[in-house]
C-alpha cells in the first residue's frame, strides 16, 4: 500500500526514492529470467502516467535495437496477439483494471509487470514483477513516474546489453532539485494564470510532455496538452498568444520553438542540456545535466518540471489538493485515500 503525501514532499523525496529504487531494481533484475523476451517484439501497456512511461520505454527499446511499441489498453482489447510477442505491463499501483484485462488476454505471451511493489493483482496475474519500491507519492504522480522510468531504463539496458552507471542518477537529481529552484519559480510566475499550456518534446521528451500535461491538469487544474516537436510545427502552435503558455523540452528544434513562441508574447519555459542558449523576455531556461542515457535524462527533465508545477500549485492556492473526480471502476479493489 502506498502512503499518500503532499505534492511538494513527493517531489522533494526523489533523490531518496530513486536511490532506493536503483538498488531494489538491480537486485530484482539479477533474479529475473528475461530469456523469454529475447528476439521478441515487445509491447508496453500503460494508462495515465504509466502510458507516458510506456512511450519512453518503447522509444528507448527501439533506440537500443529492440522492436517495441507503446499501447493503451484501448489499443489492445481483443488484439493482444497482433500487437506484440511479449508484454511489459506498467501500473504503479498494480491495480489498474484495464491493464489487468489486457494482460489476462495476453496470457499466452511472456509478461512482466513493473509496479511500485510486488504484492498486487497485476503482479499475481503476470507471474513476474519488477518492483520499483518508489514509496510515498502524491496523486499527481511524482516518484511513481520517475520510479517507473528508472526500472524501465535498467530493464532495457539488461535486455539490450547497454552499459550505464545508474548510481550516477540520484546525485544528478539532487543537483536539479537544488539548482533549478530559482528558475522554476520564475517559470511558474510566468505560466501562472494561463488559459492553457502546451508542452513540446521529442523521443523521451514527448513522453515527458504528456506527463507534464497530466501534472498541470491534476495539480494546477489548468488545461494542458503534450505534443511531439515536429507535429507541433504543423498547426497546433497557431493558438499560442499572450494568454497561453509553453514548455519545451529538449536540445534541438525545441529551442527555436521556445524562442519563437516567447517572441509572440507567450510565456515560455525551456528545459534543456544546451549551454549556448540564453534566457530572454518571457523565456525562462532550466539547465539540466546530460547523463548520456535517454531514460536517465528523461528523469532529470521531468523532475525539473515537477518543481515548476509545485510552485504553480502553491501560487494557485491549490497546495496538496486531492482529485475532485474519482472513478470507481478503474481499480481492481476499492480506492481509499491512502492508495493509488
Amino acid at each position: 500500500m502506498m502512503k499518500r503525501i503532499g505534492y511538494r514532499p513527493a517531489v522533494a523525496r526523489q533523490t531518496e526514492s530513486l536511490e532506493i529504487g536503483r538498488r531494489s531494481v538491480a537486485l530484482s533484475l539479477d533474479k529475473l529470467d528475461l530469456s523469454t523476451f529475447a528476439g521478441k517484439t515487445i509491447g508496453l501497456a500503460g494508462i495515465g502516467a504509466s502510458y507516458q512511461a510506456a512511450l519512453a520505454g518503447a522509444f528507448y527499446l527501439r533506440a537500443s535495437g529492440i522492436r517495441a511499441f507503446a499501447y493503451t489498453p484501448t489499443d489492445l482489447y481483443g488484439r493482444t496477439d497482433a500487437a506484440a510477442d511479449a508484454f511489459i505491463a506498467l501500473s504503479a499501483s498494480g491495480q489498474s483494471r484495464e491493464i489487468a484485462d489486457v494482460m489476462h488476454e495476453a496470457s499466452g505471451s511472456p509478461r512482466l509487470a513493473v509496479c511500485r511493489g510486488s504484492d498486487n493483482p497485476l503482479a499475481d496475474l503476470t507471474g513476474a514483477v519488477l518492483a520499483t519500491d518508489s514509496g510515498a507519492d502524491n496523486g499527481a504522480s511524482s516518484t511513481g513516474y520517475t520510479g517507473t522510468l528508472l526500472a524501465l531504463g535498467m530493464l532495457i539496458d539488461k535486455l539490450a546489453g547497454n552499459s550505464f552507471d545508474w548510481a550516477r542518477l540520484p546525485s544528478a537529481v539532487a543537483t536539479v532539485l537544488s539548482g533549478a529552484q530559482s528558475a522554476a519559480g520564475q517559470a511558474a510566475h510566468l505560466l501562472q494564470g494561463r488559459t492553457s499550456i502546451d508542452i513540446v518534446g521529442a523521443g523521451v521528451g514527448f513522453a515527458n510532455a504528456g506527463e507534464a500535461a497530466m501534472l498541470i491538469r491534476e495539480a494546477v487544474r489548468v488545461p494542458a496538452s503534450g505534443w511531439d516537436t515536429l507535429n507541433y510545427l504543423h498547426g497546433p502552435m497557431e493558438s499560442q498568444d499572450a494568454p497561453t503558455g509553453l514548455i519545451a523540452i529538449g536540445d534541438g528544434r525545441e529551442v527555436k520553438i521556445a524562442q519563437d513562441v516567447a517572441g509572440f508574447g507567450c510565456p515560455s519555459l525551456l528545459v534543456t542540456r544546451r549551454s549556448d542558449v540564453a534566457a530572454a523576455d518571457r523565456l525562462v531556461l532550466i539547465s539540466i545535466p546530460a547523463l548520456g542515457n535517454a531514460m536517465a535524462d528523461a528523469i532529470l527533465e521531468i523532475v525539473a518540471i515537477q518543481l515548476v508545477v509545485g510552485d504553480m500549485q502553491d501560487a494557485a492556492g491549490l497546495t496538496d489538493i486531492v482529485f475532485r473526480y474519482r472513478q470507481t471502476d478503474t481499480k481492481l479493489k476499492p480506492w481509499s485515500p491512502t492508495e493509488v
